[in-house]
């Protein structure tokens, strides 16, 4: 049996609302010459955020594989599979944010990233950790629940803040200050 595990729902969500609070404002803000130009490029910008966080990881009786769907796989970078019988050990990192990551080494000699962004992650730990034999007790995630969180608040008070003002310019509610051309 097949066990697909995507990004966790936080993680998207958070990554989406940010390119949405970043990108929203630039075609408001740019000159009339360019605003047609970004106006096509937002949707397209937002295709891409969601292929990127639309990453699967599967497990079966016959190994681990990271892969994108089949609407974006096309023209993303290449997944990867590792036969159970050929992982052999983990590899703890530290990021320079203060984290750790985990490289999964296999007997070609050949790593790959250990995906730690995956919803129902404790299941895949267990999951993983029953298919290869390795201790993955120590094994968290990337980082804490609380900094995707507080990105997300963030970047929701950004979106609002910027359709509120885009709402009292287009009503004639608030003004232009002297001398700012849009």
């Amino acid at each position: 049996m097949t066990r697909c595990y995507g990004m966790a729902l936080s993680i998207r969500g958070t990554l989406l609302l940010l390119y949405l609070a970043l990108v929203l404002p630039l075609p408001a803000l740019a000159p009339p010459a360019l605003r047609p130009l970004l106006l096509a490029a937002l949707p397209l910008g937002l295709l891409v955020v969601l292929a990127i966080t639309s990453e699967r990881v599967e497990l079966d009786a016959t190994g681990l594989q990271r892969r994108h769907p089949g609407w974006c796989r096309w023209w993303l970078r290449s997944g990867w599979h590792l036969p159970w019988d050929q992982i052999q050990r983990l590899t703890p990192v530290a990021t320079s944010q203060g984290g750790r990551v985990f490289y999964v080494g296999t007997t070609a000699g050949t790593s790959v990233l250990l995906p730690q962004r995956l919803e129902q992650f404790d299941d895949f730990l267990a999951r993983f950790a029953q298919h290869t034999g390795l201790d993955t007790s120590s094994i968290g995630r990337i980082s804490p629940a609380w900094t995707y969180q507080l990105l997300a608040v963030l970047s929701g008070v950004m979106v609002a803040a910027e359709l509120l003002a885009g709402w009292a310019v287009l009503t004639g509610r608030w003004a232009f200050p002297p001398g700012l051309v849009l």
